[in-house]
């Protein structure tokens, strides 16, 4: 029987990333365990929702890590940081769509910090010339994001094979955010409402 903390969460985010108002009592048994088990684990919903959200948080920043997002040629980053990250898709899933945790000071101070990251990766892609321009940095961060979820919930669904997931990411993502020699100027409103501050101009 499962009891240890890590192997509940990873239960817990399998059932609340695609329903997350399941009961406890089903993620007790997709864990494996009895809902006073569940209890003595984490003595809320709250207090379980914001563990897997640390879970996750903790995961997506040591894929950042691994993929050494600060270093060399920002497409080789981001493609490692792709074959890191799909693994925890579920977990992004999660992060990406509980809303209980947007109430967390604390949560949202180690998020800020990932996505700050994740920022500054594609910002030093578009000062080395590989990513487009007229797409803001913070909106490439949230978009990249938002398609690791996507993925996360894809293969939860049978949808997307968990094999053709790091792929899919890539292609998607980069045949939209690589630069193109004859990019379209997009309307002139539009740019200037992407760039939301200074620091995303290359």
């Amino acid at each position: 029987m499962a009891t240890d903390r890590d192997t509940v969460l990873e239960a817990a985010v399998g059932v609340l990333s695609r329903r997350p108002t399941a009961h406890l009592d089903e993620i007790a048994r997709a864990a494996g365990i009895s809902r006073a088990t569940l209890h003595r684990l984490f003595p809320g919903r709250e207090a379980l929702i914001r563990e897997v959200g640390l879970l996750g948080l903790q995961r997506f920043a040591a894929a950042l890590d691994t993929a050494v997002v600060e270093d060399g040629d920002a497409e080789a980053a981001l493609r490692r940081l792709v074959d890191a990250a799909v693994p925890d898709a579920a977990l992004c899933a999660f992060l990406a769509g509980e809303n209980q945790l947007y109430d967390d000071d604390h949560v949202n101070a180690l998020w800020d910090v990932q996505i700050d990251r994740l920022h500054a990766l594609f910002l030093r892609g578009q000062q080395q010339g590989v990513f487009r321009i007229e797409l803001s940095a913070a909106w490439l961060s949230e978009a990249f994001f938002d398609l690791i979820a996507g993925v996360g919930w894809a293969i939860q669904d049978g949808r997307l094979a968990p094999r053709d997931a790091a792929f899919s990411i890539t292609e998607l993502f980069l045949g939209g955010a690589l630069r193109r020699h004859a990019a379209p100027n997009p309307p002139q409103s539009t740019a200037r409402s992407a760039r939301t501050t200074e620091t995303d101009t290359p």
